[in-house]
C-alpha cells in the first residue's frame, strides 16, 4: 500500500516525514529537498507571491492535484507541504493500492483530522476507488493531494475535480537544472570528495529531458564512472563522455522519463509525414515499454483532426472507434486496433485547415470580444422579440434550390471574414469549389 522507503501508510508525525537518505542511496534521493527553501523551480507555486505559500501563510491547504512532467518535484512538494503545515502524512500509490487500503486510511484519519493523504500516479486510479475517495475530501477528514503526468481532465473523474484545485508544475529551466548540477558537485557528501568539473552541461541537460531525479542520476553515473585525468586528477564532464555513459547505463524506453516525450513526439510526427512504417516502429516502442494504450488511443484522436482533418473526415470516426476498442479490448489484443488506425492516419491525406480556422477563430474572439449576432438570426421566443425583427428577414434554406440561400450570417463588423482555407487535397479541393459555387467572391474562395 505504501510507495516503498520514501514513504508509510501510517500516519507520520511532520517532524518525522523524511529521515535523511542512507549513504547507498541514489544521488537524487540523497539530495532531495528537506524544507521549502531548498526546493528548486516552481517560483509560481511556493515563491513569496505563489498561491500555495499563501495558503502556508493561512496556515491551511485545500485538497489538491499537482499536474506535471515526471521529475519536477510532485512527489517532495507534496512532503514538504505536510511538513509546513506539521500535519499526518499518509501516502499511497496508485499502482498498488487498492479500494479497501483508501477506505483503511480514511477510518485512520477519523482519528487523526487534518491528515494529508498524497496519492501518487493519481490518473491510475480507477473511478471506484476515485469514488472512495470524495466523502473524505468533503468532509475534511483528509486532505487530498494527488500526483499526475497526464491531465486531470481526462484521467481524474469530475467529482473529484470538484473539490481539488489543480496546479501546473512547470518543467525546471535550464538554470535551475545547471544549478541542480553544481550544488549536488560541490555539497552532497561523496561527490564533493571527487575533483570534477562541468566542461559541458548541453548532454547531461538534454538525455534528463527535464527530469531533475534523472539528470542528477545520470550525473552520478557520469562521475562514478568517469577517469580522473592522470596530471590533474580532474574529472571533467563533458557532452561527449556524457553521451557515451547514457548509453551504456539508461534504460531504452522509460514511460515516466523524457524518453515517453521524445518517442510520442516522434510517433505524432511520423503520422503527419505519411511514414506508416515509422509510425509503427514507434508504437511497438512504446507498447513493449508498457505505455498505456488509452494514451496513445488519445493522442491518435487529436491527430485526427488536427492533422488529417477535412481532408479525409472519416479518420475522426475510426480514431474514436480504435479508443473505444482499446478501451473495452485492453492490451494485448488493443494493439492489433492501434495498428490499424497508425496505418489509416499515416496513409490518409493530410490537412490542418480545420484545426488553424478554429484557432484563428477563438484569436479574433479574444482580441474583439463577441460582435453582437445579425437580427435575421436571432432567436425569437417572445412577442417582443418578434416586434423588434428577431428572425424576421432569415431564410430557411431548405426552402431554395441546393437548399442554400445568399444571406449574411456573420456579425456585420466580421463580414467576409475568411477562418477556413481548404487544404490543397481532393477532398478539400471539392469543399472549396463548393463554397466558391455557393459564396462567390465573399470569402475569397
Amino acid at each position: 500500500m505504501s510507495t516503498g522507503s520514501l514513504f508509510d501508510s501510517e500516519p507520520t508525525p511532520a517532524s518525522n516525514l523524511r529521515p535523511k537518505a542512507a549513504d547507498n542511496a541514489p544521488l537524487a534521493e540523497r539530495r532531495r529537498p528537506r524544507t521549502l527553501e531548498e526546493y528548486a523551480g516552481q517560483q509560481h507555486l511556493i515563491g513569496p507571491e505563489g498561491v500555495l505559500r499563501r495558503y502556508l501563510n493561512a496556515g491551511r491547504l485545500p485538497s489538491l492535484i499537482l499536474w506535471g512532467p515526471p521529475g519536477v518535484g510532485k512527489t517532495t512538494l507534496a512532503h514538504l507541504l505536510a511538513e509546513e503545515l506539521h500535519k499526518p502524512f499518509v501516502a499511497l500509490s496508485a499502482i498498488n493500492a487498492g479500494v479497501k487500503d483508501v477506505r483503511e486510511v480514511i477510518e485512520r484519519a477519523k482519528k487523526q483530522r487534518g491528515t494529508i493523504l498524497f496519492i501518487d500516479e493519481i490518473h491510475r486510479f480507477s473511478k471506484s476507488q476515485q469514488d472512495a475517495l470524495l466523502g473524505a475530501v468533503e468532509q475534511g477528514i483528509v486532505t487530498l493531494i494527488g500526483a499526475t503526468t497526464e491531465n486531470p481532465s481526462f484521467e481524474v473523474i469530475p467529482a473529484v475535480l470538484s473539490r481539488a484545485q489543480v496546479y501546473v508544475l512547470e518543467p525546471l529551466s535550464k538554470e535551475v537544472l545547471t544549478e541542480l548540477v553544481d550544488k549536488a558537485l560541490t555539497e552532497d557528501e561523496q561527490l564533493r570528495q571527487k575533483n570534477v568539473r562541468v566542461q559541458e552541461y548541453g548532454a547531461l541537460l538534454t538525455i534528463s529531458g527535464g527530469d531533475a531525479r534523472k539528470l542528477l542520476n545520470l550525473l552520478e553515473i557520469v562521475v562514478e564512472s568517469s577517469r580522473p585525468d592522470l596530471e590533474t586528477g580532474e574529472i571533467i564532464i563533458t557532452d561527449e563522455g556524457v553521451q557515451q555513459l547514457a548509453q551504456q547505463h539508461l534504460a531504452r524506453y522509460d514511460k515516466g522519463g523524457e524518453m515517453h516525450y521524445d518517442v510520442i513526439s516522434a510517433f505524432i510526427k511520423s503520422i503527419r509525414g505519411s511514414d506508416p512504417n515509422a509510425a509503427l516502429y514507434y508504437l511497438a516502442v512504446m507498447l513493449e515499454g508498457g505505455e498505456d494504450p488509452k494514451f496513445i488511443a488519445r493522442r491518435l484522436l487529436i491527430l485526427a483532426s488536427e492533422d488529417v482533418g477535412m481532408a479525409n473526415p472519416n479518420a475522426l470516426m475510426l480514431a474514436q472507434s480504435c479508443f473505444q476498442a482499446v478501451t473495452v479490448i485492453g492490451m494485448p489484443e488493443g494493439d492489433i486496433i492501434l495498428g490499424q488506425t497508425v496505418v489509416y492516419l499515416a496513409t490518409s491525406p493530410k490537412s490542418n485547415a480545420s484545426y488553424k480556422a478554429i484557432r484563428e477563430a477563438r484569436a479574433l474572439v479574444r482580441q474583439q470580444g463577441v460582435q453582437p449576432v445579425p437580427i435575421p438570426l436571432r432567436n425569437a421566443p417572445t412577442k417582443l422579440m418578434k416586434d423588434l425583427g428577431y428572425g424576421g428577414q432569415y431564410q430557411y434554406s431548405h426552402d431554395y434550390p441546393g437548399n442554400f440561400a445568399y444571406q449574411e450570417f456573420m456579425p456585420d463588423a466580421l463580414s467576409g471574414t475568411t477562418f477556413y482555407h481548404p487544404g490543397h487535397n481532393p477532398a478539400e479541393t471539392k469543399i472549396q469549389d463548393r463554397l466558391r459555387q455557393l459564396w462567390g467572391e465573399k470569402y475569397g474562395y
